[in-house]
């Protein structure tokens, strides 16, 4: 059910705005990592969770792969959220535009809480 309550929201997206910053409709956080990406580092730690009676030590770096995988695509992620956001106020009128500085305020504010709950 989950899965088709995303899937409903998102077919209410404008198809000429990318999803995004800009283009969110959603509540709620975006993910930092898209479902495949996402998917491929489930299967790889799983595979190493599930070849762990035979091979322990074989399934422990492969475990620390999919540890590594997982950590280096969400610095990636969050690289370029960081990016995109300071690009979103950066040259920004605080006078004028405070409407928009406050939702990169709340943006920052939803990704660092995001970070200190995990």
């Amino acid at each position: 059910m989950h899965t088709t309550m995303y899937d409903q929201t998102r077919a209410r997206q404008p198809s000429d705005q990318p999803p995004g910053l800009a283009g969110r409709r959603a509540p709620g956080p975006e993910p930092l990592l898209s479902p495949d990406e996402r998917d491929k580092i489930v299967r790889h730690l799983g595979h190493a969770v599930n070849t762990f009676a035979d091979t322990p030590g074989q399934a422990l770096e492969e475990a620390e792969s999919a540890f590594d995988e997982a950590t280096d695509a969400l610095v990636n992620a969050l690289t370029e959220r960081r990016r995109l956001l300071r690009a979103s106020w950066q040259d920004q009128d605080p006078e004028t535009q405070s409407a928009e500085l406050r939702l990169a305020l709340r943006e920052y504010r939803e990704i660092t809480g995001r970070l200190l709950r995990a």
